[in-house]
């Protein structure tokens, strides 16, 4: 299966025809930026938004100090939600889960509601109320008592915008709310409908996901909301910070765009991170120094070229003895052309959809170099070394390692 970037394929595209490519984004990757600062790219910055508009306020939500005992919507929020109301103002409120809770968990015996075939726990929904995998849709009914006991004792945690709209509803009952994520749109047939009612006026609150994140301009929305801007920030993955600091200047970006000034807060736990402080700054260039310092320092991208070898298959045994014969294929070339290996080992979700994954991480400091490596690895599993049931995937340069 063929593995591309679009941005890539269209500055290379625009290389072989000899043409100018204009690369735009408020959010420009720091691969990008390191382009831009070695003169690869020239770099043009509109540093005003249209009519000179200023850009909104932000400020930090501490939910360590600031909650309200666990619930998703803190004091400062709502009451810059009931001011916006009394006002005919509009809001958006973000939080990138859907569902209700992504942890159920049994009090009584410690029972966890997991997918058969991957290696998640399943979430909680309500309309229909029934426990689902977010990868590879199993669904099963949920009820209020324990699968394996029977006890009524089920801790609920980690809240999608389903829970996010019931806590809305419950505080303020006349606030109008639409919410905007796969599930609506999957119900809905398009979000086309949701967005249109909102523009119109017909909601206060748009709540959603990151469908609701960039793009959109509602010039009455005078507020944004990030419900938890944590929630991809810790995962295992060299980009999450980087991820992080892009999704919240989108959003925030939401506020203030018509003649009104808008303000944005944003709830943490981890306020201190420099990915949460840089964005609350909208200071890109201080983000990006300490991030490509520490890229420099791990071998990160933009300093390395990655590529990764995924192997999947049915069979635990069969994936794991295939990613051993293959980094023993590829370990000569690998050490004559000074490419790192790393692995084999498993994925951070070892099965998806009813296969074991494991992969192969390698770290070259020039294209050509890796390609070599990737050739015999290619050629091995080509061959007949590679057992039927597993499958071998190249990714050059892969936009996720996890």
């Amino acid at each position: 299966m063929l593995r591309y970037h679009g941005r890539d394929v269209a500055v290379r595209r625009a290389q072989m025809l000899g043409i100018p490519v204009v690369l735009g984004s408020a959010t420009p990757s720091l691969e990008s930026l390191a382009n831009a600062a070695r003169g690869k790219y020239a770099r043009l910055s509109l540093r005003e938004r249209v009519d000179r508009r200023p850009m909104p306020v932000t400020r930090v939500v501490d939910l360590r100090r600031d909650g309200s005992g666990g619930a998703l919507l803190s004091r400062p929020l709502l009451a810059a939600l009931g001011e916006r109301i009394a006002r005919k103002e509009q809001a958006l409120l973000f939080l990138n889960r859907r569902g209700h809770s992504h942890h159920t968990q049994c009090r009584a015996c410690g029972f966890v509601p997991g997918c058969p075939h991957c290696d998640i726990t399943l979430t909680l929904h309500l309309s229909p109320r029934e426990w689902r995998c977010h990868y590879c849709d199993h669904r099963e009914p949920a009820s209020g008592a324990c699968p394996q006991c029977g006890a009524a004792l089920l801790r609920l945690s980690g809240a999608g915008t389903q829970r996010a709209e019931r806590e809305l509803a419950a505080a303020l009952p006349s606030a109008r709310v639409l919410r905007l994520d796969t599930d609506v749109a999957r119900e809905q047939g398009t979000s086309e409908d949701v967005l249109q009612r909102f523009a119109r006026g017909e909601a206060d609150v748009l709540l959603g996901t990151q469908m609701i994140a960039k793009g959109l301009d509602f010039p009455r929305v005078t507020l944004v909301g990030v419900l938890d801007a944590d929630v991809a920030l810790h995962l295992p993955d060299f980009r999450a910070a980087e991820r992080t600091f892009q999704l919240l200047i989108q959003v925030a970006g939401r506020a203030g765009r018509g003649r009104m000034p808008g303000e944005v807060l944003v709830q943490t736990c981890s306020p201190e991170h420099p990915a949460i402080l840089a964005a609350c700054r909208d200071d890109e260039a201080a983000f990006a120094t300490r991030e490509l310092a520490e890229r420099r320092e791990a071998g990160y991208p933009p300093f390395v070229r990655l590529a990764t070898l995924l192997l999947t298959g049915a069979d635990e045994g069969d994936v794991e003895r295939a990613s051993n014969a293959l980094a023993d294929a590829i370990r000569g070339d690998a050490e004559a052309q000074g490419v790192t290996v790393l692995g084999p080992a498993p994925q951070a979700l070892a099965r998806l959809r009813g296969r074991h994954r494991w992969h192969l991480l390698l770290k070259a400091a020039s294209a050509p170099k890796l390609r070599t490596v990737l050739a015999t690895g290619l050629a091995w599993a080509e061959s007949k070394a590679r057992p039927a049931s597993v499958r071998v995937v190249a990714d050059v340069d892969p936009v996720e390692v996890l």
